[in-house]
C-alpha cells in the first residue's frame, strides 16, 4: 500500500468565516496593488505626454543624433517654468 507522508487536511479551512477572511485579505491585497500601479503610471503619465510630442514634433529628422538634438531642445522649452514667490 502506498503511504501518505503529507497531510493535506491541516491546510483545509475549518469554517467558512476563514474563507471569507481570507478572500477578503486576499481582495485588498489586490486592490492595494492595483491602486499602487495606477498611481505610479498616473504620476509618470505627463513626461510620458510630453516626451511622445517631442518625438513627434522631432520625426522629420532622418539622423537618430539629429532626431535626439531636437527632442532634447524641444522638451527644454517645453519646460513648465516656476517662478519663486516672496
Amino acid at each position: 500500500m502506498p503511504s501518505n507522508r503529507f497531510n493535506f487536511r491541516g491546510f483545509a479551512m475549518k469554517t467558512s468565516t476563514q474563507t471569507v477572511a481570507t478572500a477578503t485579505l486576499a481582495a485588498v491585497i489586490a486592490m492595494t496593488i492595483l491602486w499602487a500601479v495606477v498611481t505610479l503610471f498616473q504620476s509618470r503619465g505627463a513626461p510620458m505626454e510630453r516626451l511622445a510630442a517631442a518625438e513627434r514634433a522631432c520625426a522629420q529628422h532622418a539622423y537618430q543624433s539629429e532626431r535626439a538634438a531636437c527632442m532634447n531642445e524641444w522638451l527644454a522649452a517645453s519646460q513648465p517654468r516656476t517662478i519663486a514667490r516672496r
